[in-house]
């Protein structure tokens, strides 16, 4: 007998090597459906339909895709319903860079996303520098939230150890960035430094220490943030340079056509809301 696989929100389907027997077909009694959270409360099996070499398990409640569930048979066959760790994975780093976007979809770190999106080659520069810190402290932040905090009950202290990680990146960051490309320091300015203040940087630790993540989950949804903000810099600082080119009407240049350019981006964005991955 094959492995079990949810299908749809309501269907979980099991395939067979052969065809399955008419006579004796299984009913909703003959399995049991839990969600491996929580053993002792089981999801309702409202009917079971065979078809030429599966047997379809149709649920009363939802199932989520997100969650394990453990699948029993009278004869005490049992599968592990599991979201593939990959896929996991995949939906964490696209949703954090384009559906749920930090920039354009929840308005964080504005200050040195307007600041520095007026070249193409400072916004590039502070999207990779960016992502090289956002990944590093994430994957800092979740040892340390992990290993020390929970384990010495010290929750109330993460806001400060979290700063504490990402201003010590930063100043590491900044005094490397100083002495390689120096020309390209001078143009970021006071906009490197800003970074250990900058909420995207400080919202994706606290969001894996609330939701509990592994480390692979948290490596890739600070990559993912990362690369989101990277693209929204890029984007934006494509569009400025356009727009320094065009008879804009005085009242509107500067920060005015920036804010109108980063509310089209948001609409745009918005396309992807509601995706499922």
């Amino acid at each position: 007998m094959a492995k079990a696989h949810v299908v749809g929100d309501h269907q979980i389907e099991i395939p067979f090597t052969g065809a399955v027997p008419s006579a004796a077909a299984p009913s909703a009694a003959d399995f049991r459906l839990v969600p491996q959270k929580d053993p002792d409360i089981p999801v309702v099996i409202r009917q079971v339909s065979s078809a030429e070499g599966k047997l379809i398990l149709t649920t009363e409640q939802k199932i989520d895709s997100k969650e394990a569930y453990q699948l029993t048979a009278r004869d005490g066959t049992q599968w592990l319903l599991a979201p593939s760790l990959v896929g996991t994975l995949l939906t964490v780093l696209l949703t954090a860079a384009l559906v749920q976007n930090f920039v354009f979809t929840r308005y964080l770190g504005l200050c040195v996303f307007f600041g520095v999106s007026r070249k193409k080659e400072t916004a590039v520069g502070m999207g990779v520098t960016f992502t090289i810190v956002g990944v590093l402290s994430g994957l800092f932040a979740w040892g340390i939230d992990r290993f020390v905090l929970k384990t010495l009950h010290l929750h109330f202290l993460e806001i400060i150890v979290f700063i504490g990680i990402v201003a010590c990146l930063v100043q590491m960051v900044d005094t490397i960035l100083k002495k390689i490309n120096r020309p390209l320091h001078k143009k970021f300015g006071i906009y490197v430094v800003l970074i250990t203040t900058n909420c995207i940087i400080l919202a994706v630790p606290l969001l894996n220490a609330l939701n509990n993540t592994g480390l692979w989950e948290s490596f890739f949804l600070s990559l993912g943030s990362g690369l989101g903000f990277a693209l929204a810099l890029f984007l934006m600082s494509c569009a400025r340079e356009k727009a320094d080119l065009a008879p804009i009407p005085k009242i509107f240049q500067g920060l005015p056509i920036a804010f109108i350019l980063a509310g089209l981006f948001a609409l745009a964005f918005l396309g992807f809301s509601g995706l499922q991955l």
